[in-house]
């Protein structure tokens, strides 16, 4: 194996890479995509860094299956004495073990390979009681979290069993497991039954075996003495037919041990061919330099297809919010443009506000028209607000990735923009802030004037506002401005006022825009984990081409 630390500086670097890849967004595809992040992790984590960096340690050898398949009593069996809970209650295997020689038990106690696993063993000197193996993993820590390591001296040095959880068990955290586990292997130790061996779920894992060129082994276990000839052959036939016809194979009869009342333990003859097999892989250089470096060179290969395929799925996930912020930025928009055209004809001129005007300042108050027209302000600003986010759910709708987002009544933090109440409020809120400067601005000017001349100020504002607000319904309003604070002040005014109103508008458009995209943002989705993640592959492709 090439060993170099510039090609392990490299994968380390990608693993890197990988472990920041984030997929957020609920697109087609997203899900295998993580499950493939998952799967990188795991065998660079748990298998090739630790083994390019310490070549020399023990063969593991990962021994997985469906329920059922007499994983445990095979270990058992191929150790020589009861190291894994073997019974008729499934799943069985909780805590997985690891069996190696004691002069072995160094390369297993830390956390060389499968680091987030605590490992539990017994002290030197303390027996083992055989009948409650799985009651050590409770009593040691988090069985869940935890790894169990034995030792024998039964197993050739250079060689360790890992007895797995089931790949189809109903726990959730032992398929998990079991699949991270088999990621750890230097050989793949396949073990199904007479009854199970046309299932999916095994066939999965030698598939993907397969697919990574990894060293593999499988067993036929439990096969009944009158039928062994037939299903033997046509086990064969199928590995043949999926292109595993090369993969070692060894059959195990159904024996009173292999139920769950018997000792655990298979007669030795019935395992010796595999446990020689094992044996021979451990102990000689060239097979075991095969092994290895076939399961090595195997991750390293399927590099070059699997981190293409996380980097276009990182690729979409960015478009996938581009488009999605695009649809936000250009809702609003369009309807902050459209504000402005309606504020032009004078559309905040209208119901409550129009009469108001009409009836100034005979039967209108100041306060009355400024009320007026405040309130229609805040009501064309909630119209366009709702006009947006309608025309954002619209084209949303038609985004697989916005269904990470609620629309409906639904608080930020849950990814939604709020409740409609709140919205309203922000906008009034925002609206009569404006309507106050605009009051301080009138006050200032009318306090340049002379006392005896000066018109009231609250007049002042009611006028400068109609006249910013009504367009060219209300040119009189600007005219009668000008009489009363004269026609530079009023200009003054209207530039100042105008300005104010402006930064109201875009304060009111833009807050409610940004809300929107923030739980976008909060994503975090960037284009720039693709082109690392390529760039990463890229480097570890040169460095495996050097001499």
């Amino acid at each position: 194996m090439d060993v170099r630390p510039q090609l392990i500086d490299a994968l380390s670097a990608l693993r890197d890479r990988v472990a920041a890849v984030r997929l957020p967004l609920p697109l087609p595809g997203a899900e295998r995509a993580w499950q493939t992040r998952v799967e990188l992790l795991d065998q660079l984590d748990d298998y090739l860094l630790p083994r390019l960096k310490d070549p020399e340690a023990p063969l593991l050898a990962v021994v997985g299956g469906s329920t059922g398949a007499g994983k445990s009593t095979l270990v058992n069996s191929l150790v020589g004495c009861r190291v894994s809970q073997a019974g008729v209650l499934r799943p069985t295997t909780r805590t997985p073990v690891l069996v190696c020689h004691p002069d072995d038990h160094h390369w297993f106690a830390g956390v060389r390979v499968l680091p987030q696993l605590t490992r539990i063993w017994l002290p030197p000197g303390q027996a083992r009681d055989p009948d409650g193996l799985d009651d050590l993993g409770a009593a040691g820590g988090d069985e869940e979290s935890a790894l169990r390591v034995e030792t024998a001296v039964s197993l050739p040095r250079g060689l360790a069993l890992l007895d797995a959880p089931d790949i189809d068990s109903l726990v959730v955290h032992n398929r998990v497991l079991a699949a991270e586990l088999i990621c750890a292997a230097d050989i793949w130790v396949m073990v199904t039954t007479a009854s199970r061996y046309a299932d999916a779920v095994p066939w999965y894992l030698l598939r993907t075996a397969k697919e990574y060129d990894a060293s593999l082994v499988t067993v036929l276990d439990r096969v009944p003495h009158q039928v062994i000839a037939e299903v033997s052959r046509q086990y064969a036939a199928l590995l043949t037919r999926a292109g595993l016809g090369d993969v070692p194979r060894f059959t195990i009869p159904e024996l009173p041990e292999s139920a769950g009342g018997g000792s655990g333990l298979l007669p030795t003859t019935a395992v010796a061919p595999l446990r020689a097999w094992l044996t021979h892989r451990a102990q000689d250089p060239a097979a075991r330099q095969q092994s290895v470096g076939r399961t090595a060179s195997g991750v390293l290969r399927s590099l070059n297809v699997r981190l293409p395929e996380l980097a276009g799925a990182v690729a979409a996930q960015y478009a996938a919010a581009v488009r999605l912020s695009g649809v936000v930025e250009e809702a609003y928009r369009k309807e902050a443009a459209r504000v402005r055209r309606r504020l032009q004809s004078g559309a905040v001129l209208a119901g409550d506000a129009r009469t108001r005007w009409r009836g100034y300042p005979l039967d209108s108050s100041t306060g009355e028209l400024l009320d007026a027209l405040v309130e229609s302000l805040v009501a064309l600003l909630q119209c366009a607000v709702a006009a947006a986010d309608d025309e954002i759910r619209t084209t949303w709708r038609g985004e697989p990735a916005s269904g990470a987002f609620r629309f409906e009544d639904a608080g930020r933090e849950a990814g939604g923009w709020g409740p409609a109440e709140d919205i309203e409020g922000r906008i009034a809120v925002a609206v009569r802030r404006w309507r106050r400067v605009l009051e301080e601005l009138a006050d200032e000017e009318v306090r340049l004037l002379e006392k005896n001349a000066a018109p009231d100020a609250e007049t002042v504002a009611a006028l400068l506002a109609a006249a910013l607000l009504g367009g060219r319904r209300t040119r009189t309003a600007g005219e009668q401005l000008a009489e009363r604070i004269g026609v530079q002040g009023a200009l003054r005014l209207r530039d100042k006022g105008g300005a104010l109103l402006t930064a109201c508008l875009d304060q009111v458009m833009h807050g409610e825009r940004d809300r929107r995209l923030a739980p976008l943002d909060a994503l975090d989705v960037a284009p720039e984990p693709q082109a690392e993640l390529i760039a990463a592959l890229s480097v570890l492709q040169k460095e495996r081409v050097k001499p």
